[in-house]
């Protein structure tokens, strides 16, 4: 992450923003913030830069946690507090404590989870207990689906979309994956256009383009080139039959 072009993707800067906000915040206001969008733009990328930046805790959810236990215990860690077996109050108790006496945030990823396992509450309980920022990052429903949490949802002072890939990104994202070649602006418009800017799927696609760049020994590579190579662009569609 230390790479600085990806401080320059949109939905990094995005982030960055909601992030901010929530920090800045006049008093009185809702600390929470969310960042939303499909699978495969880059959220967790951006989380990660953002984590690293405002110094923040940071930590993905699993679809094995079933009860708050896990959540605080991978939040402590991350504070590198040692919960030994303190119940789950004690343990939110200390979380909140700890972000309250650093100031830090917390960036919580993955928090569709916790919506599917009813365990969010905990969140606004620690949101309330220390006044810290707090981001949600979650998938494109998340809106939607957290408005059935009227108390939690009125907690959100503002919501940010993550969106798909730009020419400029997908520009960015070249020279970190393809620091050897040169990427053709007509092939990085095709790849942009045929995975529709899933930035997981560009970079993926990034990485075929230099392996077929180095086979056929060209510092840059065109549309041309990458069509009569043979190779398909991996768009997460089965791949078609070839005829022999």
């Amino acid at each position: 992450m230390s790479n600085p072009n990806i401080a320059s993707l949109t939905n990094v800067a995005t982030c960055q923003r909601a992030l901010q906000l929530a920090q800045s915040r006049a008093n009185g206001f809702p600390g929470m913030v969310t960042f939303y969008g499909p699978s495969g733009l880059g959220k967790t990328v951006a989380a990660t830069y953002a984590a690293n930046k405002f110094n923040a805790i940071h930590i993905e959810c699993r679809s094995v946690w079933t009860t708050a236990t896990p959540l605080l215990r991978a939040i402590l860690k991350e504070m590198h507090i040692d919960p030994a077996k303190k119940p789950i109050y004690e343990m939110a108790d200390m979380v909140a404590k700890e972000l309250a006496d650093s100031g830090r945030c917390l960036i919580v990823d993955e928090f569709d989870y916790l919506v599917t396992k009813k365990i969010i509450d905990v969140i606004r309980d620690i949101h309330d207990a220390s006044d810290a920022a707090i981001l949600l990052i979650g998938e494109e429903n998340l809106p939607t689906k957290l408005r059935a949490w009227e108390r939690f949802h009125n907690r959100v002072l503002d919501w940010f979309v993550a969106n798909p890939a730009t020419k400029d990104d997908a520009a960015e994202l070249a020279k970190i994956n393809c620091q050897t070649i040169t990427v053709a602006d007509d092939l990085l418009d095709d790849l942009l256009i045929t995975v529709r800017g899933n930035v997981r799927r560009i970079c993926t696609n990034l990485d075929k383009i230099k392996e077929v760049a180095k086979v056929k020994g060209l510092k840059t590579i065109s549309l041309a080139d990458w069509k009569n190579s043979g190779e398909i662009f991996n768009t997460g569609d089965p791949a078609p039959r070839r005829i022999r």
